[in-house]
């Protein structure tokens, strides 16, 4: 029987155990601690902690340690375990009770056995064949089950060869050791449960948000890897600031914590786009709503040139003007087809053009000829070549949306922060909004939507600027324009730096630390991986 003093030391330290193991995050690390704990409040030489794989009806080896022979498996320690599971049941349906950790889990019931070589009523000839071939007797046996919160059996720990403090002997376990590994068993099943319980909580967070994302990816396949892409580039420049020991941002630290919490911010940094119209996110050309309205004009082109002829005919033209009519024509549907397309930079002689071919009139079926100003009857009107709408989109700017359809796009960071800002984040996560909010921001304050400084952003929601605009510009799905190499990008991102855009030394790691190339090798055609010149990138500042 333990002292009293000694049995006090060990209740103080099952106690600390149990701190320990609620303070255990990675399934792997708990049921090494629990295994290190066992063997120490009992002074085992060896021990085996099996999981209950109720589906499969096996007990699965997770951990396996045997000090005297250096043995140690599973867990941390990188070593696989190759012994086959202990199967509960027999092909027939028929509980296997012969072998000791199977009887325990079939049967709740803890098992002290004070030597398997004397032992009747249980199979240990594996045992037996372990020991001949490492030089290895196992005698004393300590097998208790481990019950969660709900009296299910989700483990075993099995201990054996307990060894005497003093002479190290090897001695049957008390009933103290037995009672304090049942009380251990019993704190480690419920950390275990918790923690389980924990990662599939986090597990079906995670897929409630990818299912999001899945929706807004079969809304517009155009901008579908957008949300998988963003969230990767996002972690890696946060990892090579991390890493940073030098500059101004050498300070910035994340632990595991940050990181999942900056993992989540970036899945969900467009969540709102998922009530965005398909009809502007997917808008690949200047004309496009449910269809490309380029062919309706198709359609007015054609019969100006019937009415050119038709004047020919009658004689009110030459053959000459005709064919210079036809000519005209004919030039400017090319001209507004490429118009259509959408670009960088629209001249304002282009749109002066759009403008000036909008002025051409064309008679409907239910038209009849005479001057559009006087005409009252809705029966005799003569249309403009084109709409309003027609022109304001075909005279665009650069890219393929309008003012109004741009804000369309833009609001759907308004309803990114308005979905996020609504949920109950625990504590861990309390920042996702602030990060996945801010993305849209400038550090000179004239961002959206709530035209914040840099100096009033996270770290975090600045790098989640710079990986939402470098994915953009490298993107290969957009509607209206091809993926650019890598040269071009980071020449944009640096002018973006020079005028206030993005952070201007999270932009100096992100060339520095070769961000850019880790994510072209993951994400990018090689065609856009271009040999990079930073010395020649605007506003890139090397350490000295």
């Amino acid at each position: 029987m333990d002292s009293a003093d000694n049995l006090l030391h060990r209740l103080k330290e099952l106690n600390e155990i149990g701190i320990a193991l609620s303070q255990q995050r990675d399934i792997n690390s708990l049921l090494e601690t629990i295994m290190v704990a066992a063997k120490r409040i009992t002074n085992a030489d060896a021990g085996t902690l099996y999981l209950h794989e109720m589906e499969q009806r096996v007990l699965r080896f997770e951990i396996l340690r045997t000090d005297s022979l250096n043995i140690a498996m599973g867990g941390t320690s990188g070593v696989p375990i190759k012994y086959y599971p202990v199967q509960l049941y027999d092909k027939a349906g028929n509980p296997n009770h012969a072998m000791v950790v199977s009887h325990s889990a079939l049967s709740g019931e803890t098992v002290n056995i004070p030597d398997a070589y004397t032992a009747e009523g249980y199979d240990f000839s594996g045992t037996k064949n372990f020991d001949a071939k490492n030089g290895y007797r196992s005698t004393s046996f300590l097998t208790v089950p481990m019950r969660n919160h709900e009296d299910e059996v989700i483990g075993v720990l099995q201990l054996i060869n307990a060894q005497d403090r003093k002479s190290g002997a090897i001695v049957p376990f008390s009933k103290d050791d037995q009672q304090l590994l049942e009380s251990l068993a019993s704190q480690a099943a419920i950390a275990l449960t918790n923690r389980r319980l924990i990662e599939q909580l986090e597990e079906l967070f995670e897929s409630l948000i990818q299912l999001i994302n899945t929706a807004i990816d079969d809304k517009s396949p155009y901008t579908g890897g957008h949300c998988a892409r963003v969230p990767v580039l996002t972690m890696m420049i946060a990892e090579a600031v991390n890493r940073t020991e030098r500059g101004p941002l050498k300070d910035f630290v994340m632990t595991d914590k940050d990181r999942y919490e900056l993992k989540i911010a970036g899945l969900l940094h467009d969540c709102g786009k998922i009530t965005t119209p398909v009809h502007v996110v997917d808008k690949s050309t200047k004309l496009q709503t449910i269809f490309d309205r380029i062919h309706l004009l198709d359609t007015r082109f054609e019969v100006l040139k019937r009415d050119a002829e038709i004047a020919m005919l009658r004689e009110t033209t030459t053959r000459a003007e005709y064919a210079a009519r036809i000519q005209q024509l004919d030039d400017d549907r090319e001209f507004l087809r490429h118009c259509n397309i959408g670009g960088e930079v629209m001249p304002e002689e282009a749109q002066q053009r759009v403008r000036q071919i909008a002025t051409y009139q064309w008679r409907d079926a239910a038209g009849v000829s005479g001057n559009f100003a006087s005409i009252r009857s809705a029966d005799c009107l003569l249309k403009p070549f084109l709409s309003d709408d027609e022109v304001e989109n075909l005279t665009i700017r650069a890219g393929t949306l309008t003012a109004a359809e741009r804000e369309i796009i833009n609001h759907h960071i308004v309803v990114t922060i308005k979905m996020l800002e609504s949920l109950p984040w625990p504590r861990h996560l309390k920042n996702v909004p602030e990060y996945a909010g801010g993305h849209h921001e400038r550090m000179d304050g004239k961002g959206y939507p709530k035209g914040l400084t840099r100096e009033q952003m996270s770290v975090q929601a600045r790098v989640m600027g710079i990986a939402d605009i470098f994915e953009a510009l490298t993107a290969k799905d957009r509607p209206y324009k091809l993926g650019k190499t890598l040269t071009e990008s980071l020449n944009i991102l640096g002018k973006f730096k020079l005028n206030g855009h993005i952070d201007p030394d999270l932009f100096d790691i992100f060339v520095r630390e070769k961000v850019y190339l880790d994510y072209a090798q993951q994400f990018l055609h090689p065609e856009q991986i271009d040999e990079v010149d930073v010395s020649n990138i605007p506003g890139y500042q090397p350490l000295d």
